[in-house]
């Protein structure tokens, strides 16, 4: 994977960068930010990250993670540099509308946007905390365990623990580096797979029992008052996508969850040749050919008529 110089040298040149990633933010998206905060800053370089929402609980281990802040409150734009990571446009990041002096961005989605003053977007890239790697690479940087527990988290996150179709040998090789460097597969995988809460299980359960299938499209959702039973929050939902697709015969996995009356923030999962990605521009959302999302205002029985139109419409399964 090759760098963009011009990126290279942005990020020895410049100063007082401002890192900020993707509302409702991953492991791909957190372990990044806080590996790239820390190697910028090892070469004397000031650094920001920002996410507008917290860091979800079973994220809190990874060393670094409260350096983000989560308001840009009293920030002045022009004093600093934008690095967008995991994300390619400011309204994915929740802070449209605010200039910076130099931007640039540093993303693995199939979804293209025109922002940015230097872009290096990799789709074939199985993680942004890959690209990340690679920068530190090719400026020379010490990958400290620190820096290494955040990569191989990122990583881990968007291979489905290295179960993906996106793992390759080049994936294995970054990661059996980072192991090297003092990450540790195992506790890293404790920490991100069997940690539950009970509250989050529960909402598991409650959500798994909404399954509907229709035409190979497995359908789940959580509700607003499902959240107010079982005490669970947001963030808890994350993965929740990935179980129906479990099944062998079951093509797309689409989870609802409820944000507001008779709104949805809808995550697809699909595997193969399945692109999803193309289902969610179709609503203005976007993602990967086998990770995307969207928001859609409609009743829930709506929303999934709609989506099994555009699947018919797209031809997605004939791809």
């Amino acid at each position: 994977m090759k760098v963009p110089p011009e990126l290279i040298s942005f990020l020895k040149e410049k100063d007082n960068f401002f890192i900020a990633t993707h509302i409702n933010p991953d492991g791909d998206a957190i372990g990044s930010s806080i590996a790239l905060l820390f190697a910028l800053e090892s070469i004397g370089k000031n650094a920001l990250i920002y996410d507008k929402d917290p860091v979800p609980e079973i994220y809190r281990f990874l060393p670094g993670h409260e350096r983000f802040i989560h308001s840009i409150s009293g920030l002045t734009p022009s004093a600093h540099n934008l690095i967008l990571l995991d994300c390619n446009s400011l309204d994915r990041v929740g802070i449209d509308g605010v200039n910076f002096p130099f931007a640039s961005v540093i993303d693995h989605h199939e979804t293209e946007n025109e922002f940015g003053d230097i872009k290096w977007v990799e789709p074939d890239a199985a993680a942004t905390g890959m690209m990340v790697f690679y920068i530190l690479k090719t400026m020379g940087l010490e990958i400290t365990c620190e820096i290494a527990i955040n990569l191989y988290a990122a990583i881990v996150i968007d291979t489905g623990g290295f179960r993906y179709s996106n793992t390759d040998a080049e994936v294995l090789r970054v990661a059996a580096e980072l192991v090297q460097a003092g990450a540790n597969p195992g506790e890293i995988s404790k920490s991100l797979y069997e940690m539950w809460s009970e509250k989050r299980f529960q909402l598991l359960m409650m959500a798994l029992n909404t399954l509907e299938i229709r035409n190979n499209v497995a359908f789940t959702a959580v509700t607003k008052e499902m959240f107010t039973k079982t005490g669970a929050g947001p963030e808890d939902t994350e993965h929740f996508s990935n179980f129906p697709r479990m099944m062998q015969d079951i093509r797309i996995s689409v989870f609802f969850r409820e944000t507001g009356d008779n709104e949805w923030k809808v995550s697809l999962r699909s595997r193969g040749e399945v692109n999803v990605a193309r289902i969610a521009e179709l609503f203005k959302g976007g993602g990967h050919k086998n990770a995307a999302g969207y928001k859609v205002k409609a009743t829930l029985e709506s929303s999934k008529e709609l989506l099994l139109k555009s699947i018919a419409q797209l031809k997605v399964f004939q791809t």
